[in-house]
Formats: C-alpha cells, structure tokens, sequence
C-alpha cells in the first residue's frame, strides 16, 4: 500500500477542519432560528392577549361603549281604585232585606248580629257569603283600639284577604259617629279597598269623615257588655298603646247567618 505524502495529510486535515468549522455554524444557524422563531411566537400571543384586552375595554367599558337605546317601559299594573276587583260577590245575594245571627269569639263569647241588606248591600253579601263558605272560623280579631275590636283577616295580622276588593262605600254615618254595637267594615284609603276584615264598636266613637267614612252593615243585638268584659276590659298589648293587639288573644269560633 502506497504511502501518503505530507501534503496530502495536510490537505486532508485542512478540509476535515472546514467542514467542522461549516457545521458548527449550521448548527449555530439553526438554533438561533429555532430561538428567534420562539420569540416572535411568544410575542404574537402577547400582541394578539393586548389587542383583546384592549378591544373588550373599548367595547366594555371605554369610549367606545355603544351609546344607549331606549327601550319600553313596562305599562303599569291598574290599580283596584274605582273599581271591584276580584270574584266579589253579587250584591243581590244580601237580597235587601235583613239578615240575623251569631258570631262567637274565644268560644264563649256570643255576639247577636243584625245584617242590614237593605242599607248595605254589598258589604252584606260579602259578609254573608264568606261566613256561610266558612272563611271566618279561626281567624283572629288582631286589632284593639280603645272604641273597636277589628277582625277577619286571614294571616291574623291585618293581611291576607280572600282575593277581592271592593267597593264603594255603603251606609257611612253623616255625622262619622259610629254607636256602640256597630259592625262595619274595615278597608284601605281608597274607597274600593274593603276586603274580608270588619270591626265591632264597643264604644260609641267618631271616625274621620275626612277618608269618607266606613261602610255600616249591621250592629251586635246582644252580648256586647260580654265582649268588654272578656277581651276589651283587659287592654291593649304592648302596655300603653292606644292601638295593637288584644291583651287577650282572640279569635272567632263560628259565624252564622239566616
């Protein structure tokens, strides 16, 4: 085998370090590639995070917030003023004549009643109609002032009616002075606020005209000095008031009426 010359190790060397030389700066030219290629990658995603940031807040919130429509308003629910509302019952049921009965109160307290249908058709209907469907049994007489015992409602609280009011006022006295022994019924400010709650006067007693008075149906026959003895005697809860609940807790036991 022939032996090479020096020149040809030389030569040889020479070429074995330019291709050293020429990978190495491939391989620099690849990863500087690779790194730059990261960076404007990682720099997009930061371009495109700050336009959305700055898009949402323009439209969000910013000057560019689209300026406001109008938009309907809700037209107001009618109000019961002027009108009945609700399955009142008929007028024509008190029949304009006058009804009689009882209504007893913590089981022992027994008022004769006297309906006027004639003066006060409506408020007796309503009356009667609710007593003989049973409404009545159970609810509390909740307010106590030093002339009226007020009853009927049906959450015991002065809330809670049966689903109707009514109205007009019927048989208000011309003087607004209401006599012992008279049933009338209780109601709103307006004139068509009656409901199913009513009062008992203990004690004769003026009533501001001003609010157009109270409906007169009827008036207690008998048991009234009962009444003041057993619940309105004892007072008025909290101690000193001149209006809240019966220091007795009272209640109606049953209404009857023909």
């Amino acid at each position: 085998m022939a032996q090479r010359s020096g020149r040809d190790v030389r030569e040889a060397r020479q070429r074995a370090r330019a291709y050293a030389a020429r990978r190495t700066v491939h391989e620099r030219r690849i990863t500087r590639r690779r790194r730059d290629n990261l960076v404007a990658g990682l720099a997009l995603v930061v371009v495109i995070a700050l336009a959305t940031v700055a898009q949402l807040f323009y439209f969000a919130g910013g000057p560019g917030t689209p300026d406001p429509t109008a938009s309907p308003t809700p037209t107001p629910t009618p109000t019961a003023a002027g009108a009945n509302v609700g399955p009142v019952p008929s007028a024509e049921l008190a029949e304009g004549r006058t009804w009689t009965g009882e209504l007893v109160l913590n089981e022992d307290v027994t008022l004769g009643i006297e309906l006027d249908g004639a003066a006060a058709p409506q408020a007796t209907s309503v009356f009667v109609s609710l007593a003989q469907s049973g409404f009545y049994p159970g609810k509390t007489c909740h307010r106590l002032t030093p002339a009226i015992l007020q009853c009927g409602s049906a959450n015991g609280d002065g809330t809670g009616d049966a689903g109707f009011t009514w109205g007009p006022v019927e048989n208000a006295p011309a003087d607004a002075i209401y006599p012992a022994g008279t049933l009338a019924m209780a109601r709103t400010a307006d004139p068509y606020g009656h409901g199913t709650q009513f009062f008992v006067v203990y004690e004769k007693t003026p009533l501001d005209p001003a609010t157009g008075g109270y409906t007169i149906f009827g008036r207690v026959t008998s048991g009234l000095d009962a009444l003041v003895s057993s619940v309105t005697e004892a007072g008025i809860s909290p101690e000193g008031a001149s209006d809240g609940a019966p220091v007795v807790p009272t209640s109606i036991t049953s209404v009857s009426v023909q």
